[in-house]
């Protein structure tokens, strides 16, 4: 089910802009590592010419492109605020749905590649030569049988269908129409239960199956939803909030309809996947943890670091800088203790600040507002390093109960870009001794300002680019841009506290034992317990923590490199200008060229920057 993976993740991390105007098209942007061309800055008339017309040429392949794409996936329009197809759910992994996909993309590969390259600069040379890799990973992507795996703890499409339905998502319950949208969905949903466990058999006769420590955490996210009372579903939440300006009539059409659903299609439909699951998937699923268990899974493994990490770094690599990273940020560590006068080693210092009670919120309430009292102080603080401060705003929001467990410290839904919805920064308040109030400032900044609110809502801000770049991205950069956000806390006022500065070290260092264990689940096969005791012995999470981010590492292989790697190519490439530049260097303006052209791949960002460096200098 590879294209509803694509599309929850972009909803929970979001891929992702205030307008730069005819700046963007000005400037001159990067090539691929394989192609280098010079831009003159005069050219004949008959060749501008040319010009125009191809790069015309690939503007209308792109909007052809992003129409199909959307009546393909309209999950994605939803979440983009564009509500024409907000009664339809899309193909979730039939054979049909995999042979269009491909065709799909096969085809616009063939359009784009009819495009003269040579006669594109600047933005249209940027846009064509991420569509054609899109195009080519994507292709390349069917050769691994992703859709024989379209469930586990971490992205559950049933846990997606309630959080829509609760009506506290992208799904609109405004008027009558949308009421009746969702019960359209809802019967695609229904219908789409056969075509996930006809895949997950088929994975079952070769072998591909998700490990077992995963798929048991899935079944109590189903069992939630498989209520008696029909007025005890979330799905029945929207009857509860019908807007007033519903006649009587229409008010009583539409609960009868939704209880009937709810009974007939909802309830059956959890209840066929959990007992599925129980009785048939969880009995064949395997006891090992990480990819390289799988049929090819090296070369599958491999695949996943390239796409996810846009550069062409090994995972034998990648597995070194996070050793080397651990080890750095343990000194950095060292000197917090020291600051704090703390006596001991450090493997003491993590077991005091998971364990002291001055470190652990008394109650969710306090934790949520320990958020929201970050607000004015970062947003007064942004204008000192940027140029562009986003529009959108966002709400921050406890994960929902029936999710809870199993999902991550903290996520971020991109706001519609319409304006009509804002973006939610999700925070995790189950087990508050496992999130400590030493987290709080790192992980603001990462999900909100100058995170990913920050720059997913300056990317749908942008103007003259795509919509497939509007909305899209490469996760190494998205990541990597919210890891490095956690770096500036100094700089825009907070940290001022040694341990919230801890905390952002421990964030940090948290982003390389990632590297570490990743690698080592899916390329090197260390077992889920090695990955608990590395993480227990290198860091100061607590239990609850390092369990859910070990099978959420076992559940989505290489996502969490992104950040690390993201991160240090940001920060490479600052440090860089800020040698280069010296005095000259303007902190405002290397953020605004790292942003203006939303979520590059990583080797595409590095060549556009070093040319930003070099005119700087001329």
């Amino acid at each position: 089910m590879k294209s509803l993976k694509f599309q929850m993740s972009a909803i929970a991390m979001a891929v992702v802009l205030t307008a730069c105007g005819s700046e963007e098209s000005s400037d001159k942007t990067a090539e691929v590592a394989t192609t280098t061309q010079q831009v003159t800055t005069e050219k004949p008339a008959a060749e501008q010419a040319s010009q125009q017309s191809e790069a015309e040429k690939a503007k209308a392949i792109y909007e052809t492109y992003w129409e199909e794409n959307l009546k393909m996936n309209p999950l994605n329009a939803t979440f983009m605020g564009d509500d024409r197809y907000n009664d339809r759910l899309g193909d979730f992994g039939s054979e049909k749905g995999r042979a269009e996909a491909l065709a799909f993309n096969k085809r616009y590969l063939d359009k784009i590649n009819q495009i003269d390259e040579s006669a594109l600069d600047g933005q249209d040379l940027l846009s064509y030569q991420i569509f054609k890799g899109e195009r080519q990973a994507a292709i390349e992507g069917t050769e691994y049988p992703d859709y024989m795996q379209p469930i586990q703890q971490f992205y559950n499409p049933f846990n997606f269908f309630a959080m829509l339905g609760s009506g506290k998502s992208a799904q609109p319950f405004n008027t009558v129409k949308d009421y009746e949208n969702w019960l359209s969905r809802l019967t695609e949903a229904y219908n789409s239960g056969d075509v996930l466990i006809n895949n997950m058999r088929t994975g079952i006769e070769n072998g591909v199956v998700q490990p077992k420590a995963l798929m048991v955490k899935v079944l109590p996210q189903l069992k939630a939803h498989m209520v008696d009372d029909v007025e005890q579903s979330l799905f029945y939440t929207p009857i509860k909030n019908m807007p007033d300006s519903f006649s009587p009539e229409e008010k009583q059409r539409l609960t009868k309809e939704y209880v009937n659903t709810i009974k007939t299609m909802v309830v059956p439909m959890y209840t066929e996947m959990h007992d599925f699951l129980k009785d048939e998937y969880i009995p064949a699923a395997r006891d090992t943890a990480g990819m390289v268990a799988l049929p090819d899974g090296k070369d599958w493994y491999a695949y996943k670091v390239k796409q996810t990490t846009s550069t062409n770094l090994t995972p034998d690599e990648i597995h070194q800088i996070g050793l080397d990273e651990v080890a750095r940020i343990h000194g950095e560590m060292k000197g917090v203790m020291e600051q704090v006068g703390f006596e001991g080693t450090l493997q003491e210092f993590f077991e005091f600040t998971k364990n002291d009670p001055q470190f652990i919120f008394e109650s969710k309430d306090d934790m949520l507002q320990a958020y929201e009292n970050l607000r004015a102080k970062l947003d007064e603080t942004a204008p000192d390093l940027f140029k562009v401060i986003p529009k959108a705003e966002f709400e921050i929001r406890a994960v929902e109960a029936f999710r809870e467990q199993s999902s991550s410290s903290a996520s971020y839904q991109r706001a519609a870009p319409d304006g009509s919805r804002p973006g939610i920064f999700y925070v995790n308040t189950y087990d508050l001794s496992a999130r400590p109030t030493w987290t709080v400032e790192s992980l603001y900044l990462h999900e909100a300002v100058p995170g990913h609110h920050f720059q997913i809502s300056t990317q749908q801000e942008l103007k003259d680019i795509p919509a497939f770049r509007r909305f899209g991205g490469t996760t190494a950069f998205i990541e990597g841009w919210g890891l490095y956000s956690e770096s500036l806390g100094k700089e825009m006022g907070v940290y001022t506290d040694p341990y919230q500065y801890y905390g952002a070290l421990g964030a940090e260092l948290w982003r390389a034992i990632r590297l570490v264990v990743d690698t080592g689940l899916h390329a090197k096969g260390w077992t889920r317990e090695e990955v608990l005791e590395y993480m227990e012995k290198n860091s100061a999470a607590a239990k609850a923590r390092r369990v859910s981010e070990a099978e959420r590492f076992m559940a989505i292989p290489s996502q969490a490199l992104a950040y690390k790697i993201g991160q240090l190519k940001i920060r490479e490439l600052r440090t860089l200008a800020e040698n280069e530049l010296g005095d000259d260097f303007d902190i405002r303006e290397f953020h605004h060229q790292v942003l203006k052209d939303g979520a590059l791949p990583l080797n595409i960002l590095e060549t556009k920057i070093k040319r930003w460096i070099e005119a700087q200098k001329s």
